[in-house]
């Protein structure tokens, strides 16, 4: 296995400090804390690579809130400074762990996503049925509340295999434990925060131990994984139900983490297959229902928050337009009818 040192000294280097800057900032211009930082950049990135260079660095305190999109996820959001460093520490160990990702991993990673993900398992369905000509099985799980109970001592062990820097690995440290869950006890720390950039790398890192025992230990042909879902094709379905128990021993005894009992399924193809927003069918694809009533109520929201001049006619048909990009990828034309016709209604009569 390839090791590799030499990080840290790239990870805090001023040229790495205000490209992740440039990138953080890109859509934050706005933002009062970001502007205030901004005002003083080049003083605050220098201070910020001191305390980086002599060791002093302290990750700050994060401040918290709640979004549904749809179901409730608790965001913890860092300081500016803090999500700055996450953008430059990502720079660098990104490119560390990206080859050891399997091709089927679809999550947080340039040139892939959610919409090839889905076009993925959809090709691999057509396959293994054979154009809906013989049976196909689909086992799909996910894990229970993963980004509050990834285990830190696991993922560090992990981060230890590739990154042979102690400061390096002293700052990632510092990053990990920055943040603890209530699943957190005496003897383990647990949990990511689901606001740093950190966390969406960490997952990968930390599932992708899961991958590769899925295609090397288990030697599973179709195999996607989105985050924390993921997903196994065959045409046997007594093959994918001996497949749990494995995969359930090395996610508890591995990874210290679990599988959501209520997220266990065995579904034909016929039946139509539910990943990430969509439902795959042999003939067609279908956006999920409650994705298009998140849809319409967030149209509905943006459009009352144009009446009220809080936001520009530009920036509520920039949302139509990433909706109607979403429904671009199902079958959903009287769909994606029906939302523009919601909205240049409520633009033409306001």
């Amino acid at each position: 296995m390839k090791t590799y040192t030499h990080v840290f000294e790239k990870i805090i280097s001023l040229e790495n400090l205000f490209v992740a800057w440039d990138s953080f900032r890109n859509d934050k211009r706005n933002k009062k804390d970001v502007r205030f930082f901004e005002w003083n950049l080049e003083e605050n990135i220098f201070q910020l690579h001191r305390e980086l260079e002599h060791k002093t660095y302290k990750h700050g305190p994060y401040s918290g809130f709640y979004i549904h999109d749809p179901k409730q996820r608790h965001i913890h959001k860092a300081l500016v400074r803090d999500r700055a460093l996450h953008h430059a520490i990502c720079n660098i160990i990104g490119p560390i762990f990206e080859p050891t990702f399997i091709k089927a991993s679809f999550s947080c990673r340039i040139g892939f996503g959610t919409h090839k993900g889905i076009d993925f398992l959809e090709r691999t369905l057509r396959r293994v049925s054979k154009n809906d000509t013989e049976e196909c099985f689909v086992l799909k799980c996910d894990i229970q509340k993963f980004f509050d109970t990834m285990d830190h001592d696991v993922l560090f062990s992990i981060l230890k295999k590739k990154i042979r820097d102690e400061n390096a690995l002293w700052l990632l440290n510092e990053v990990i434990e920055s943040f603890a869950s209530p699943h957190s006890n005496l003897l383990e720390r647990k949990g990511v925060p689901i606001g740093n950039l950190t966390s969406q790398l960490f997952a990968n890192i930390y599932m992708n131990e899961f991958d590769q025992f899925v295609k090397h230990r288990l030697k599973v042909k179709n195999y996607v994984r989105y985050t924390d879902d993921f997903a196994i094709i065959a045409s046997d379905s007594d093959y994918l139900k001996n497949l749990i128990d494995p995969i359930s021993v090395f996610i508890e005894n591995g990874l210290r983490i679990k599988l959501h009992p209520n997220k266990v399924s065995i579904r034909k193809f016929h039946q139509g297959i539910d990943f990430l927003g969509y439902i795959i069918f042999p003939h067609h694809r279908l956006v999920r229902t409650r994705t298009r009533k998140r849809f319409f109520s967030k149209i509905q929201r943006k459009i009352e928050e144009f009446q009220r001049g809080y936001i520009k006619e530009k920036t509520l048909e920039n949302s139509i337009k990433s909706y109607l990009g979403v429904l671009s990828h199902a079958n959903a034309y009287l769909l994606s009818e029906k939302l523009r016709n919601q909205f240049y209604f409520w633009l033409h009569n306001v």
